[in-house]
Formats: C-alpha cells, sequence, structure tokens
C-alpha cells in the first residue's frame, strides 16, 4: 500500500494560535509525574489524526466553535492538560497546574473529505498544515502539553489533529481524554469516567530496587552506524486482513498456535525488515513491543487513571538468526518478550528510573511496535459521527525516527476489517522489504500469481 503516485495537494488557511484555558478557575497546584511517565523515552511529542464526514443534522454547527468551547469546559477536569511542566531535582518531571491552556489552531482547507480517497490512512498528504508546529511549542518543559487543530473541509467535514507531551498520558488515556472532550461537544455537563490523576500509584519503591532483567534500558553502542538516517525514508502503509493473517500462522508450529496475531505480525515484521536493512550478519537485532500493563496490577489501576501505564519489554536476536531461521524463532521471542510484563516487572522499571536517571531505551538496532487497535481513536465523536480514520497521523515518530510502527484497525475497500501497519525506511531498503513480505505472504515460491496480487494488494490499498 503506498501513497498516490500524483499526491494531492491543497491550501490550509489557518487563524493564529490561541490559548484555551479552563472554563473555570482550577486549582494552582504542582503534580508531580509517576516514575513511568518521565522516563526520558517518553519525552516527545505524539501526533494523532481523525477525519470527520459532513453530517447533515450538524449543518447549522460550527466543528471549530463546538470543540473550543467544549475544550475550556473539559480543562475543568483535565486541568492538568493546562498548565506547564517543570524539572525538579534528579530529572523529576511535574506538572506546574498554572490554566495557561493548551494551545488550539482553527483552520480551513480547500479539499473535500473525498479527495483524500477512500483509504484513509497514514502517510497523509500536507499533514504539516493540518497539524501546524506552532514555533516554540513543541518543548517538553515549560510549553503547551496539547495543541489541537480542528480544520474545516469543502464538503462540511473537518478534521480534528492534536499533538500530545507523551510524559502526560498513554494511547489509552488521550482517548480518554478526547472521549470526554466529544461528551462535552455533545453537551454533556462532566464526563462519564471522571479523570483520575493518583500518579503516586506508580511511583518508585523506597528503597528502590531492581527485580527485573529489563534489556531495553541495556548500554548498546552504535559502533557500526546503524541508526538509521532521516532523510532518505520511504512511507509506507501496509494492509493485513483476514487472508494475510492466515499465510502468516501457515508458518506458526502447533506449540505456538496460541499466539495472537500481534505476535505473529509483529514476528514477521521484525523479520522482514531485518532483511531489508541488511546488518551485519552478527549484529544484534531488537524488537520493541509496547505493552499495556493495566491489567497487570492487584489491586487494578482506578478507572479514569490516564498516566502511561506499559512497559517496552524487547527481544534479542542476531540478525543471522532473524534471516535464516523459521518465523517461529522470532514469534518465540515477542511472545517471551511479552509474556514477562507483570506488576513486579513494571514496579522494576520506576525503580530503575529513579536508581539509574530516568534513561532512554535502547535505540541501537531497535525496532518499536505499538498497537492501537483496541485504543478506540475511531470511535471519538464530537457530534457527527464516528471517525471516518482515527489515530496516529503518521508512522515512525518519536525517540526512534524511522524506525516505530503502531498497528491502526482499517477496513479495506472490499470490506474487510484488519489492520494498517505504516513502514518507514530508507528508500534501498524499502524494495527489499515489500519484496520479503510478499514472498512470506504467499503459498510458497512457486506461487507467482498468488505472490502478484499479494504485491497489488500492497500497492494499491
Amino acid at each position: 500500500m503506498a501513497p498516490i503516485d500524483t499526491p494531492l495537494t491543497f491550501t490550509v488557511r489557518r487563524r493564529e494560535p490561541e490559548l484555551i484555558a479552563p472554563a473555570k478557575l482550577t486549582p494552582r497546584e504542582l503534580k508531580p509525574l509517576s516514575d513511568i511517565d518521565d522516563q526520558e523515552g517518553l519525552r516527545f511529542q505524539i501526533p494523532v489524526i481523525q477525519f470527520y464526514r459532513n453530517d447533515p443534522k450538524m449543518k447549522n454547527k460550527n466543528p471549530v466553535s463546538v470543540i473550543r468551547e467544549a475544550l475550556a469546559r473539559v480543562l475543568v477536569f483535565y486541568y492538568p492538560f493546562a498548565g506547564r511542566l517543570k524539572e525538579g531535582p534528579a530529572r523529576k518531571l511535574m506538572v506546574d497546574c498554572t490554566g495557561e491552556g493548551v494551545l488550539f489552531i482553527e483552520a480551513e482547507a480547500d479539499v473535500t473529505l473525498k479527495q483524500f480517497g477512500d483509504a484513509l490512512h497514514p502517510p497523509f498528504p500536507c499533514l504539516e498544515e493540518l497539524l501546524y508546529d506552532v514555533p516554540g511549542s513543541g518543548g517538553i518543559l515549560d510549553s503547551p502539553l496539547l495543541l489541537i487543530q480542528v480544520t474545516r473541509l469543502l464538503c462540511g467535514g473537518f478534521i480534528f489533529a492534536l499533538r500530545l507531551n507523551h510524559t502526560m498520558s498513554d494511547g489509552p488515556g488521550l482517548v480518554q481524554f478526547m472521549t470526554a472532550l466529544g461528551e462535552m461537544a455533545k453537551g454533556a455537563l462532566k464526563p462519564s469516567i471522571l479523570p483520575v490523576w493518583q500518579r503516586e500509584l506508580l511511583f518508585a519503591r523506597d528503597p528502590p530496587r531492581i527485580t527485573c532483567t529489563h534489556h531495553e534500558y541495556d548500554k548498546v553502542e552504535d559502533t557500526k552506524g546503524t541508526i538509521i538516517p532521516v532523510d532518505d525514508m520511504a512511507h509506507k502503509s501496509f494492509f493485513f486482513g483476514p487472508t494475510e493473517v492466515s499465510a502468516l500462522r501457515r508458518f506458526v508450529p502447533p506449540y505456538l498456535k496460541n499466539c495472537s496475531t500481534y505476535e505473529v505480525l509483529t514476528a514477521c515484521l521484525w523479520r522482514c525488515r531485518t532483511i531489508a536493512l541488511q546488518p551485519d550478519p552478527e549484529e544484534e537485532m531488537r524488537i520493541i513491543c509496547v505493552i499495556n500493563a493495566r491489567a497487570k496490577f492487584n489491586p487494578p489501576l482506578p478507572v479514569g487513571y490516564y498516566g502511561n501505564r506499559f512497559a517496552f519489554p524487547v527481544a534479542i536476536s542476531k540478525a543471522k538468526d532473524l534471516a535464516t531461521k523459521p518465523l517461529s524463532h522470532a514469534l518465540e521471542l515477542v511472545m517471551k518478550a511479552k509474556s514477562d510484563v507483570n506488576e513486579e516487572y513494571m514496579r522494576s522499571i520506576a525503580d530503575l528510573m529513579v536508581i539509574e536517571g530516568r534513561p532512554h531505551f535502547t535505540v541501537v538496532r531497535s525496532y518499536l511496535v505499538s498497537d492501537v487497535i483496541r485504543a478506540g481513536f475511531d470511535v471519538v465523536d464530537f457530534g457527527w459521527g464516528k471517525a471516518a480514520y482515527g489515530g496516529p497521523a503518521k508512522g515512525g515518530v518519536g525517540a526512534i525516527p524511522g524506525g516505530a510502527s503502531c498497528y491502526i484497525p482499517f477496513t479495506n475497500h472490499k470490506g474487510e476489517s484488519g489492520i494498517v501497519v505504516p513502514i518507514c525506511l530508507p528508500n534501498a531498503s524499502m524494495d527489499t522489504f515489500v519484496k520479503e513480505l510478499s514472498n512470506i505472504l504467499a503459498k510458497d515460491n512457486n506461487d507467482q500469481v498468488l505472490r502478484d496480487n499479494t504485491l497489488h494488494v500492497l500497492s494499491q490499498l
């Protein structure tokens, strides 16, 4: 699935950015983040985008006005978002709840939703115009924690784009906030799920003690220059529906049959990506799995908690083993890494952050995969119905530029539900990646027809 050969271009006219403060006076206080929130690997901005169709029953409503007003009201409940981050002793992050507000941009574009095509998925044309990076606003400290741009389209639809300081929330936490914003936009007086701060639930223990092995924070030297350059990247998205997932499962041996779709897909992409990059055969390659640990706690984290509650467990293999051994090799490693995450693992991470100075997870030869299929971005409703597309605005963002992918829910033109995965690779590697992926999806090496069909699906969706 590649971008269209003739990219869509259009003009976006923006008004001056404004700060939207809470509609009522909110507490002025310092609220520390958790020791999971403020690790170095989360100190970046994540972009999200939602596309909404025209709804005739909303013809007298301006989405910009509706969302702007709802934003002021929802910030009364989520007032930490209207503050600014400060850094205390030992690099501890805390929110200074100043009530200054979040950045908001009103815009309109001379394009219709239909012009974006039937298959809405990253990469999106003119994204930098639909989510404008206001100069000076993108810092982690002393900067707005949210930036929202609402862009009206010629057809009566609109685009809601958002940028979040990741230390404040994970994907589910952000969806909780966006859902509350949608409820207020539709007239609710308060969110159906009230926000819970309680970041102390994920503070380090006293005294802190590292009780688990955390290879994701290994100190690894990039001795062979294998960090991918970001200035020569190809961006493509690939669709995995029932047919593709069944094709992958043919490689799963009986003793691993209980593997999830996430696990077998992650193993496949790790293998194909490694072959495409052609590293030294003896190099250790890493796959980082973003694992939501919300259900791992006893007692569970409270409903309404919107902080980061995930881990970055890593699987490691030599490049030659990934490339030459059966897919089950990678699959077993992925399954083992995921299974390591429990409450003790999370406590150990929080303690490691305090002991070792909040390190970054290892970037060298790493590929990070995050699953947002059930996060709920696509069902956020501001009064115009569910999103035609809702989720990450692009692949490859964050701590590993070009080395991260999200699994995004998607329905193709045949009505098949599946997963879209944006992939970023150097231009020279992308062709090899597509070839490897199409080969593994084909029935066997002699099945040229199926292989060609697979390539067609990947390039045309």
